[in-house]
């Protein structure tokens, strides 16, 4: 009951990536709300098709937002999917996954399979060709997307042709006060975080599941091609570069990428040029795996 109050709290405070967008609202052909059933339970998701293509069965990219697993919806990345939607000529596919603690790990990952399968047994209808399918998230949205890789793995499924992690939290075992904190609010009370974490796992144990904790997790060569953006400032940097390199030494093929005076989750707070400087290079990174 506790958790749930402070959470409630929490949610009303301003989304400040929400306020002041870094990317212009961009126009597409159509932005198509749908509720579809999953085994969670009924979601909430945006499909955005692209303002000009020449296409006629279109990639897609499923979008996770951010906001600590417990926070925010969709509708903050609204101009970053219509972005993405336009410059990498695909459909974007933005969830409004389900929160902690109201609905703790794994449920996200599990939402995110079965809109995986919906998405697939609807692709004629929605003029998708789900063989040139991508994921990915920011933050806590980066986490699921990860895990999501790592569970389609385990159940022998397809993986997607890439998997985009902006600045994630992959490391649940490593408590937050050991982690590189810049901001000196959080790194004075860690228990914020800690917070959080509780929020969305249900028992200690689970820090250290692979699905919670990628990071920890036993990666093979059969994974996604990764996209990962990091902030030199971010407490989650060292986490996202130890992840990275696991993924290479797999055999996994990865783009890594610093971007320097940042902090956490740049890409919506700016600043607004390194903002807009990532966005280009995920809608350039997912051209390039369709085409290739």
């Amino acid at each position: 009951m506790f958790k749930s109050i402070i959470a409630k709290i929490l949610r009303l405070l301003p989304n400040k990536a929400l306020k002041t967008p870094m990317i212009p609202l961009q126009h597409v052909k159509m932005k198509k709300d749908v509720l579809i059933e999953t085994s969670v339970q009924r979601t909430k998701i945006s499909l955005y098709y692209p303002l000009k293509t020449n296409q006629k069965k279109l990639p897609v990219y499923i979008n996770f937002h951010g906001g600590a697993f417990i926070m925010n919806d969709k509708e903050m990345d609204d101009p970053y999917c219509r972005f993405l939607s336009n410059k990498a000529e695909c459909v974007v596919l933005n969830v409004d996954y389900v929160k902690a603690p109201e609905h703790r790990f794994p449920k996200p990952i599990e939402q995110g399979f079965d809109i995986i399968q919906w998405l697939r047994s609807r692709a004629d209808e929605l003029d998708i060709d789900v063989e040139k399918m991508m994921l990915g998230g920011q933050s806590s949205g980066a986490n699921i997307a990860a895990a999501l890789c790592l569970y389609l793995e385990e159940k022998g499924d397809n993986q997607p042709l890439l998997q985009v992690l902006s600045c994630p939290m992959l490391d649940f075992v490593t408590p937050h006060a050991d982690k590189p904190e810049p901001d000196k609010w959080r790194s004075r009370y860690p228990q914020v975080a800690n917070f959080i974490n509780m929020c969305y796992l249900p028992d200690k144990e689970h820090a250290g599941h692979p699905l919670a904790s990628p990071v920890l997790a036993k990666v093979s060569e059969h994974l996604a091609p990764a996209l990962i953006l990091n902030a030199e400032y971010d407490a989650f940097r060292p986490e996202a570069e130890s992840y990275a390199e696991k993924l290479k030494t797999a055999g996994v093929t990865v783009h890594y990428e610093l971007f320097k005076d940042c902090f956490h989750a740049f890409t919506h707070l700016g600043p607004k040029e390194r903002a807009e400087e990532a966005w280009e290079l995920i809608a350039r990174k997912m051209r390039e795996v369709v085409e290739s």
